[in-house]
């Protein structure tokens, strides 16, 4: 067996050895988890070296000119391979969607008036800036939240309220920030918004529809807390926390901030043509990233768009 085939088998072991985590006393997991990620690391170094070397070692010119069976089928193993962000996101979108909320997808590139004008953001808010937000040359820009469908939802299931409904919508996409990149923020992840319109909207409600969300995503009964917020385009503005799932080793002693919600501010109903005197409305947001990071115990974000197939096969 070669060194490389060696070191892969080592990598899939490891996954033995995090499962040993729960059976350990509570002052012994920190230390434990630190060493097995740190054992990690190392071998998928020594795996990406190896891999590098045999590739320039074995790396032959392609003839671009030359023919191909336009019938070939991809391999089983690529065929049924799917990205661990996109299986969890299917999840998160099934949830929603069992409890009665249409799917739009967000847009990759968007306008001022959408990321910002139409969610209240004031003139000269730092979000606008170029620090924090990303901008082509022709002045589009690539969302940095999926917030930015907020204001085409709203118009567009209009209709729904004037026939006496309601707009329940989620937004799964990809955002972008201009963001320093480290292991816990990356400039490229993604996000899941859900808008929430009616004559009687809540903030109970609100708590309500999150509080499912989160014990159907985690298979358990969760408590939830609050702490305050600021979002131009919510008022009032909060953060919800859950208690620690017992699946990530939570006892009930510890809290974990999911996402930022609150009550749709006035001024963004109206820019949409909605009377604020009429409906109310609730919107939040999270990252399907942490949610997939606490899942699996990762503690690196970069994994995600590394396009490392050694961290992929894990999956």
């Amino acid at each position: 067996m070669s060194t490389l085939e060696q070191l892969k088998l080592e990598l899939k072991s490891l996954g033995k050895e995090y499962a040993k985590i729960k059976t350990l006393p509570e002052s012994e997991r920190k230390s434990f988890g630190q060493e097995i990620n740190a054992k990690k690391q190392k071998i998928i170094e020594q795996i990406k070296n190896l891999e590098s070397k045999n590739t320039e070692a074995n790396i032959e010119p392609i003839d671009i000119t030359a023919p191909f069976d336009v019938n070939s089928k991809p391999t089983e193993s690529i065929k049924g391979s799917k990205h661990p962000l996109m299986v969890e996101l299917d999840r998160v979108i099934d949830i929603y969607s069992r409890m009665g909320f249409d799917v739009v997808e967000s847009r990759q590139l968007d306008d001022e008036f959408h990321m910002f004008d139409a969610l209240n953001f004031p003139k000269g808010h730092p979000a606008r800036d170029g620090y924090d937000t990303f901008r082509t040359e022709e002045g589009f820009i690539p969302p940095a939240h999926t917030s930015t469908m907020q204001h085409r939802v709203l118009k567009q299931y209009k209709n729904n309220l004037d026939e006496g409904g309601q707009i329940a919508v989620v937004i799964p996409g990809r955002v972008f920030r201009n963001e320093d990149v480290d292991a816990t923020h990356e400039h490229t992840f993604y996000q899941c918004e859900g808008v929430f319109v009616s004559k009687d909207a809540t903030f109970a409600q609100m708590l309500g529809v999150l509080k499912n969300f989160f014990e159907a995503y985690y298979g358990q009964d969760l408590k939830i807390k609050t702490q305050p917020g600021y979002f131009p385009f919510t008022e009032p503005s909060i953060e919800l926390l859950i208690e620690k799932p017992k699946s990530l080793g939570g006892k009930g002693d510890g809290w974990l901030e999911m996402l930022g919600c609150g009550m749709i501010h006035p001024n963004v109903l109206k820019m949409a043509g909605i009377n604020p005197d009429e409906y109310k409305g609730f919107a939040w947001g999270g990252g399907i990233d942490r949610l997939v990071m606490l899942k699996y115990q990762l503690n690196d974000i970069r994994y995600f768009e590394s396009a490392k197939l050694d961290f992929l096969e894990e999956f």
